[in-house]
């Protein structure tokens, strides 16, 4: 399924985990991002479904393009008045970086468990050697579990905090 919300599972743990350091919001862009490929391939039947932009080359080619909207973004918002929607104006772009690094290249890594037709390490090696190495509901599982132990550690922050 394109664009699956199991891969914001780990997002929520890493940004719980490092709240200062790991945007979420950037993670789930990245996420978001790559998976537009898909969805685009997937609906107009195109072959593979999961091609360039699910390899680390194209992963990391969003991870700059969401860094320099943010950066453009930042930029018209000191000009004209955006919608600071999730607080992102107060984002740094260390956050930016990080949250968007570890969304996309999570997002390859745990997909490619999961779909034969993708080629993680292209153009520099061909096929995908981790393909069915690890079942989906294990994977499935494993992101959920993720996600639980991040509203857990993000709740238990926010209860510490109102102390």
């Amino acid at each position: 399924m394109p664009i699956t919300p199991f891969h914001f599972g780990p997002g929520a743990a890493l940004q719980a985990g490092a709240p200062r350091h790991v945007s979420f919001l950037a993670f789930f862009s990245a996420n978001v991002l790559i998976d537009l490929e898909s969805f685009i391939n997937f609906t107009y039947g195109f072959e593979p479904v999961h091609a360039f932009f699910h390899t680390y080359v194209g992963a990391s080619i969003v991870v700059a393009f969401i860094a320099l909207a943010f950066v453009g973004l930042r930029a018209l918002a000191a000009r004209v008045r955006l919608p600071n929607l999730f607080d992102w104006q107060a984002l740094s772009m260390k956050q930016v970086l990080i949250g968007a690094a570890l969304g996309a290249w999570s997002h390859i890594a745990i997909d490619s468990f999961m779909h034969f037709d993708m080629q993680p390490f292209s153009p520099f090696a061909p096929g995908n050697p981790f393909a069915g190495k690890v079942s989906v509901e294990a994977l499935e599982y494993a992101c959920v579990a993720a996600g639980v132990m991040g509203l857990v550690v993000a709740a238990a922050r926010w209860a510490f905090a109102r102390k």
